[in-house]
């Protein structure tokens, strides 16, 4: 019983397809979250960007 209890433990450490698994998560969770952050920081500026176009233009007329 010891024995073979000890050999899944060994069969699964030498195991690396759940760790790669994860290893993608996570490289998928910064990839989206860096993203969400670039898109927002982006979308703010071309929000001020139309404000001060629409603000130079009706001073203009």
């Amino acid at each position: 019983m010891k024995n073979s209890i000890r050999k899944i433990f060994l069969k699964l450490r030498e195991d690396e397809r759940g760790a790669t698994l994860v290893e993608y998560g996570i490289a998928l969770f910064v990839a989206i979250v860096v993203g969400g952050t670039v898109l927002t920081q982006l979308s703010d500026q071309t929000s001020s960007n139309f404000s001060d176009a629409v603000g130079a233009a009706t001073r203009s007329n």
